[in-house]
């Protein structure tokens, strides 16, 4: 009652504006990704209402875009997959910054301390086709950015609210004031949901609370100068349906100073500095967020927390009117450290414990950028890499119970890793680009790979690096009423980093008695990749539109001589909308092939394979008003036919006091939502 009272409060605050409401263009809300006007990059405005209603954190938002899958665990803080690659392959960047995730079963991945309504755009790149945004991405990188401008002075500012079913709440707000040359800019965000049901009805535990507030302060002598100091802080806690233990606290504090200075006008035309520290405070414990952890006995907590900080430094030469480098190093270094033990005020209390290190990394890039016209139509762009990596392993047991001792106990490995890629682009008219590009990534691997065990010892620390060659063709084109972009790749990996789940060792247990037991580990093997996405928008008329998407991924474990575990399957998306600048009505349907290429207990570091599964196709309503020049309602309603589903890549449904066990996380069933967005 309290949301609709809000949302009403609002809705009339808006509808008192003069503005005439037919002169004002409405956000459509989106249902596939925008169509990619530069060769494999796509951008898309986290602030616009989409369908389905995503999570309010980094993962749900990147579904949205062909090619993205995620791992659902619960309500939030999923994995995503582009392409079928997970982890470390894919970089994650907010506002040029790195950040990692503490705990070991991938509760946290990095996406989890993302709040994308708080950021102006999100940009992928797919494929090992840049240098500039740090090392590993043989994937593709995700930049989350704020845009920074210089205004006139005064207030400005952005607001949403959204309440759907199952108790979702989420709210935003963003303003910024401006004397001209300095500005303060502050953001706040909050979401709520309750545990959601599943298209049958059953209950999935699933709640979450997430909330976050970030500031930046900064100078702007000029349009092309800027310095900027900013200052981020946000917690929540997740109820997951795929472990014995939830998540009580994801903190993160962060710290931040940047500089640029642009268009300079000389040999050196441009020059960005930015230095960061963000710190990660990561509860998991078996009591706060379920039944049936009232014993002492179960009173469980474990509490990892990684600190990173890292720097840029980069420079953008004009050697000609048609020849551009971007020349630079950058460097980032991540601790690692946990402590266990029973809940505050037991007997073990964990928050009475010192935290023991138990892994650092440390690394620093050099790279380069060319851009170089060939003519009016054409150009090149080749890039180079190479990274100065350092691991070191502190830990003395490799297991939970502690009889385990470690054999890479403080050793200490580098690596010396190049990555380098060129493309070549044609335009076939002023608004098409036809491309195809070669590139090559050596990624190390990972906190999640490295402290697991090998198949020969108790510990993987001395896992290969992974080495990444891929091919990229594609073409973006836009004529008239139609546009599209179509993009395909092949990929050949050289000691792929591979997580095998159950693999029996023996053990000793509880009793001081050997015995087989499951453990986990990591694999290098060969593997084969390569897929598709395509997009299409289609004006009908004046009105009305169509756009689809397909993307389609296969992976082959050259090794073994199987199936690549963790493949998502063929997706399609359709939608048609109508609109006519003031109201607008669209649908959504969305369909999934089966998946019988299957690796049990293979995959990444984020889930492994369970069994196949079957296709499914979900249909979704929306509708949205522009009331005034600064306000829109939005409403939908997600699988409108209560489909009952899972994602083949989603986690195995856990035993859950008070749940029923599902083999996957299902999704979420018939979901009814309105969203208000108001700028001033």
């Amino acid at each position: 009652m309290k949301q609709k009272m809000i949302v009403a409060a609002v809705l009339l605050a808006m509808s008192s504006s003069t503005y005439a409401a037919e002169k004002a263009a409405l956000d459509e809300v989106v249902v596939t990704a925008p169509q990619s006007t530069e060769p494999l990059t796509v951008k898309t405005d986290p602030k616009k209402p989409r369908q389905p209603v995503p999570a309010h954190d980094g993962a749900d938002y990147l579904k949205t875009i062909p090619g993205f899958s995620v791992i659902r665990k619960g309500g939030t803080d999923g994995d995503p997959v582009l392409r079928g690659m997970a982890g470390s392959r894919l970089n994650i960047m907010l506002d040029g910054e790195q950040i990692l995730g503490g705990c070991g079963g991938r509760m946290d991945p990095p996406t989890a301390y993302v709040f994308p309504s708080s950021y102006d755009s999100i940009t992928v790149l797919k494929g090992p086709q840049t240098v500039i945004h740090g090392a590993g991405n043989s994937a593709g990188t995700v930049l989350f950015e704020r845009s920074v401008k210089r205004d006139a002075a005064g207030l400005t500012g952005s607001g949403s609210l959204m309440v759907g079913s199952f108790g979702r709440n989420d709210e935003t707000l963003d303003a910024k004031v401006s004397t001209g040359s300095a500005y303060l800019r502050a953001g706040v965000t909050r979401s709520e949901a309750n545990d959601y049901q599943d298209g049958s009805g059953k209950a999935v535990h699933s709640a979450y609370n997430r909330w976050s507030a970030n500031a930046a302060m900064g100078w702007m002598p000029s349009d092309d100068t800027r310095l900027e100091l900013t200052l981020a802080k946000s917690d929540g806690k997740a109820a997951y349906a795929d472990r014995s233990v939830d998540g009580s606290k994801f903190a993160r504090d962060n710290i931040g100073l940047k500089f640029d200075k642009r268009h300079m006008g000389g040999l050196l035309d441009g020059i960005e500095a930015q230095v960061y520290y963000n710190y990660i405070d990561h509860v998991m414990d078996s009591y706060s967020l379920r039944a049936g952890g009232n014993p002492a006995s179960m009173m469980a907590a474990m509490n990892p927390d990684r600190k990173t900080t890292g720097g840029r430094l980069n420079g953008t030469l004009q050697l000609a009117e048609a020849t551009q480098m971007k020349l630079g190093v950058d460097t980032q270094n991540n601790v690692h450290t946990g402590r266990t033990g029973a809940a505050p005020g037991y007997m073990g209390d964990y928050t009475l414990k010192a935290r023991v290190k138990d892994a650092e990394f440390k690394n620093i890039g050099v790279f380069g950028e060319l851009h170089q016209g060939i003519s009016d139509a054409s150009r090149v762009i080749v890039g180079a890499r190479a990274d100065n990596w350092e691991a070191t392993d502190y830990r003395a047991k490799v297991d939970m119970m502690g009889m385990v001792a470690n054999p890479t106990q403080n050793q200490t490995r580098k690596e010396t890793l190049s990555s380098g890629f060129a493309r070549y682009e044609q335009d076939v008219s002023a608004t098409s680009t036809m491309y195809i590009g070669l590139g090559r990534t050596a990624r190390a691997p990972d906190y999640w790979e490295l402290l697991k065990e090998s198949m020969t010892t108790a510990s993987a620390f001395n896992t290969n690096p992974e080495k990444t060659t891929q091919l990229d063709v594609g073409m973006n084109y836009r004529e008239g009423t139609l546009s599209a972009s179509v993009s395909a790749f092949y990929n050949k990996i050289v000691d792929y980093n591979l997580i095998q789940s159950n693999v029996m060792k023996m053990r000793m247990n509880m009793m001081m008695v050997m015995v087989p037991t499951p453990v986990t580990v990591t694999r290098n093997v060969n593997a084969t990749t390569y897929g598709a996405e395509a997009g299409v928008a289609y004006m009908l008329a004046d009105n009305w539109k169509v756009d689809g998407s397909l993307a389609y991924v296969h992976g082959n474990n050259d090794t073994d001589g199987t199936a690549l575990g963790q493949m998502s399957p063929l997706e399609g998306r359709i939608g048609l909308t109508y609109d006519n600048k003031v109201w607008s009505f669209g649908g959504l349907v969305r369909g999934v092939a089966a998946q019988d290429r299957v690796a049990v207990n293979q995959g990444n570091i984020a889930g492994q394979d369970i069994a196949a599964s079957s296709g499914f196709g979900v249909l979704s309503l929306n509708g949205g008003w522009r009331i005034n020049k600064t306000a829109q309602l939005t409403a939908g309603v997600d699988n409108l036919l209560n489909k009952t589903y899972a994602e083949h890549i989603s986690r195995a449904g856990a035993m859950v006091s008070g749940f029923t066990q599902t083999t996957r996380v299902n999704e979420v069933g018939r979901n009814l939502w309105v969203k208000a967005n108001v700028d001033f």
